[in-house]
C-alpha cells in the first residue's frame, strides 16, 4: 500500500512512517520543514533500510497536492501536518485556523479529486477541554479551551460531516494525549525548531545544560504531590496505534473518534523523578505559578482503541524517559545542535 504522511518529518509523523515501513508499505512525505528537519528523512532511511519520496511544501497548495496525487498511487493519507503550540494559537489564532483547518479541507479536496477516501487524522485530547468526568471516555463532551484546540475539533466536525456526505470515506480520527520518547534506534526523536511546549524537551534541555533550571508550573493542585498529571504515552505506542488504525480502516467506513492514550496519569514530579532515576541527571527545579488553561489532572479511557484496534500503549515511564535521553546523547555526540 502506497500512504502519503503529511508532517512526515515531524515527531509524531516521522515515527508513524518508521513503524510503516518496517510493515512493507510505500511512503510518500510531505513537510514543509516549519518545525522539522530535513535530516530526519536520512535518519529515516537509515534505521529502516528503505527510501522514500519526499515533497517540501505546504498542505495547502492544491497544487503541490495534484502533482503528489497524480506522480504516485496513493491509497491512504495520514495527515500530521499542522502547527501545535497552544500558547501560539491564542496569540496568533489566524495562523492556526489558516493553516490547520484551512490545510485539511485543501487536503480533503485533493483527496476527493484523485479518488482517495482512506485517512488517518492527528487530532488531540485538547478537544475535550475541562473534564466533566475522568478519564476521558471518546463521548465525553467536546469544548476546547484554545484556538488549537478549536482548529482540532472544527477538523473533526468538517470529517464528520463528509463522511454522512459520501459513504466512501474512511476515517480514523485519534486523539492524542501526551506523546514523549523516541525510536528504539536513537535516530529520530522530538527536535523543535522552536521553543518546546511540552515538559520532556525542557528536562531535555536542563539535563544538557542549555537551561539552568526546570520550571513547575503549580505546586498546589489537587493531585498526590500538588503539581499537574498527564497521561504520557511513548510516541512508539501511538505509531503503532497508527498502524493498528489503518489496518482497521480496510473493513469499516465511516467516521470512528478514537483515544490514543495510556489510561494512567503520571504527575509532573513523577516524570522529572523517574529521568533522575534513570539517567543518573539531577535536574534543578523552580517552582512556578499555575499557567492559564493548564488542568490539573488529565487522562484518557483507552477501551475503545482496545476494542476496535487490539490497540494499547506497552511501554513504560521509563522507556519514555530512558529512549529521549539516549537521543539526545546521540544528538549531542553527532555534533547536532541541541534543540532539546
Amino acid at each position: 500500500m502506497s500512504i502519503l504522511i503529511t508532517g512526515g518529518l515531524g515527531f509524531i509523523g516521522s515515527h508513524a512512517a518508521a513503524v510503516m515501513l518496517d510493515s512493507g508499505h510505500d511512503l510518500v512525505l510531505l513537510d514543509n520543514l516549519c518545525n522539522s528537519r530535513l535530516s530526519v528523512l536520512t535518519q529515516l532511511e537509515k534505521l529502516t533500510g528503505k527510501s522514500m519520496t519526499f515533497y517540501q511544501g505546504d498542505v495547502r497548495d492544491q497544487d503541490l497536492l495534484d502533482t503528489i496525487f497524480k506522480s504516485h498511487s496513493i491509497s491512504a493519507v495520514m495527515h500530521f501536518a499542522g502547527l501545535k503550540s497552544v500558547a501560539q494559537s491564542v496569540k496568533n489564532p489566524l495562523l492556526y485556523f489558516d493553516n490547520n483547518v484551512g490545510g485539511s479541507i485543501a487536503l480533503l479536496e485533493a483527496m476527493s479529486r484523485h479518488g482517495v477516501y482512506q485517512l488517518i487524522f492527528s487530532s488531540s485530547a485538547t478537544v475535550y477541554g475541562e473534564p466533566k468526568y475522568l478519564p476521558y471516555d471518546e463521548n465525553h463532551p467536546t469544548a476546547p479551551i484554545n484556538p488549537y484546540g478549536e482548529t482540532k475539533l472544527q477538523v473533526e466536525n468538517i470529517l464528520s460531516a463528509l463522511s454522512q456526505s459520501d459513504p466512501r470515506w474512511s476515517i480514523a480520527c485519534l486523539r492524542y494525549f501526551n506523546p514523549v520518547g523516541a525510536h528504539p534506534s536513537h535516530l529520530i526523536g522530538e527536535l523543535p525548531n522552536d521553543q518546546p511546549n511540552n515538559l520532556m524537551p525542557f528536562m531535555m534541555q536542563v539535563a544538557a545544560g542549555s537551561k539552568p533550571f526546570l520550571t513547575v508550573y503549580g505546586k498546589d493542585y489537587a493531585t498526590a504531590d500538588g503539581t499537574g498529571e498527564r497521561d504520557y504515552i511513548h510516541v512508539m505506542d501511538l505509531a503503532e496505534g497508527h498502524q493498528q488504525a489503518l489496518k482497521f480502516m480496510q473493513h469499516h467506513t465511516g467516521l470512528h473518534i478514537i483515544n490514543l492514550g495510556t489510561g494512567k496519569p503520571h504527575s509532573v514530579l513523577e516524570m522529572v523523578n523517574t529521568f533522575e532515576a534513570v539517567t543518573g541527571q539531577t535536574l534543578p527545579l523552580q517552582i512556578g505559578p499555575r499557567r492559564d488553561g493548564d488542568l490539573p489532572v488529565y487522562y484518557a479511557s483507552a477501551e475503545k482503541a482496545r476494542s476496535l484496534l487490539n490497540w494499547q500503549a506497552n511501554r513504560s515511564l521509563r522507556q519514555m524517559c530512558d529512549s529521549s535521553w539516549q537521543f539526545q546523547l546521540r544528538q549531542a555526540s553527532s555534533g547536532s545542535p541541541n534543540t532539546q
